[in-house]
């Protein structure tokens, strides 16, 4: 059988998690990407070819004029609809291209839950640095397709809004920006997996962010089950949405007992958490994300370990210049705490203060089957080590 895989950087996910999962299920791969050397070196034995992936019309007559397909898959986040829309042109399972195009599109996404009556923010969108007569501050200011709080920040006032804005589209002349009102709360995450007919809620994550005006993801902390009025009211707007096949990373605040979506990912989590799910829930859950784009219904139950503890952290650059010295990637076992480090920049690279998921150095995955005791060894990991940058 024969899978498409869509995407732009190798990432993680793809190397450690789908390329290996797909060669247990037997699959043949042929990864389809703009970025085909980049691809090659990571993984040479895997077949790559060269498309504009971000054009669902040339991926789709490049696999027309290739091998029949039998699933189209991507696990990024900017590919979602072009994948959804070739997988409906050669009639196989897949995404709702127009749930994708929700799911991406951040003012679009405000328009479909309010008009769905599920929730409603205040929000515009922007091409100009200018600030909206009626808009609430403090409020935040992002691109409406953006990712991985890249030029998300929170903004006080007119001045500022514009000020913030003009900077993000001199970097981004094309990008449409999005304001809309800061929703306060704590963060966290749903992760789910469905079938089309079958939804399961993997759990998810409590996560703690760098202080203002920037949203850095620092620190998440795997919580096994939100409360179910919190769970509810999620999938409610996931629903509204059309929500509902292969995998979903939901990120939302609860405020006096009110969940409100910030943004949905229509993929498996990212920044190696995926790679910590599959190992602390025990389960083939990239196996099982595969198989869904190849038809096959899910399981009622997934057997997923339910007694896990389990944190991951991002030790980040906290100013610009090249890293001089870091950790090695390590693997350790600690008081019943397995630990897994692996360095996101090399030492002797040279990078400016990006105040973003850009400035990690490192991720560090533990798992384990006590939060206080994973969050020792989190702990005396990250004081035992040093990461030293010089201008």
């Amino acid at each position: 059988m024969r899978l498409y895989l869509l995407a732009l950087n190798p990432t993680d996910s793809v190397t450690e998690g789908f390329l290996p999962a797909a060669a247990r299920l037997g699959l043949d791969v042929t990864v389809l990407t703009d970025q085909p050397d980049a691809h090659r070196r990571t993984y040479p034995e895997i077949e790559v070819l060269e498309c504009d992936v971000r054009d669902h019309r040339a991926v789709i007559t490049r696999i027309s004029t290739h091998h029949r397909p039998d699933a189209v898959f991507t696990n990024s986040d900017h590919l979602q609809t072009q994948a959804a829309l070739a997988a409906a042109y050669f009639d196989l399972p897949g995404k709702d291209w127009r749930a994708a195009l929700r799911c991406k599109d951040k003012a679009e996404m405000r328009r479909r839950l309010a008009a769905a009556g599920v929730d409603t923010v205040w929000s515009a969108e922007l091409t100009e640095p200018v600030a909206p007569g009626d808009a609430p501050y403090p409020c935040v200011v992002k691109p409406r397709e953006g990712v991985a709080s890249e030029d998300v920040v929170l903004v006080h006032g007119p001045e500022d809004l514009v000020a913030e804005t003009k900077s993000i589209l001199d970097r981004r002349p094309d990008a449409v920006l999005v304001v809309e009102e800061y929703l306060p709360g704590e963060l966290f995450t749903l992760e789910t997996l469905g079938d089309g007919n079958v939804r399961h809620v993997l759990g998810g994550f409590h996560t703690e962010l760098s202080p203002p005006p920037y949203f850095i993801e620092e620190r998440l902390t795997f919580v096994p089950a939100h409360p179910e009025p919190v769970v509810e009211q999620v999938l409610a707007q996931l629903d509204a949405l059309g929500v509902g096949f292969g995998a979903c990373h939901t990120e939302f605040v609860v405020h006096e007992g009110r969940a409100r979506i910030i943004e949905v990912n229509y993929r498996a989590i990212g920044d190696q958490c995926d790679l910590l799910l599959a190992r602390l829930l025990e389960i083939p859950l990239f196996e099982h994300i595969l198989r869904t784009h190849l038809g096959e219904p899910l399981p009622a139950d997934l057997g997923a370990r339910r007694d896990g503890a389990a944190r991951l952290e991002y030790p980040c650059a906290d100013r610009a210049g090249t890293l001089v010295g870091a950790p090695e990637a390590t693997d350790l076992d600690v008081d019943g705490v397995h630990l897994t480090y692996r360095p996101l920049r090399s030492v002797g690279e040279r990078h400016e203060l990006y105040m973003t998921n850009r400035d990690y150095l490192g991720v560090l995955r533990a798992t384990g089957t006590d939060q206080g005791t994973v969050d020792r060894a989190v702990a005396d990991f990250l004081a035992e080590r040093q990461w030293e940058i010089q201008p």
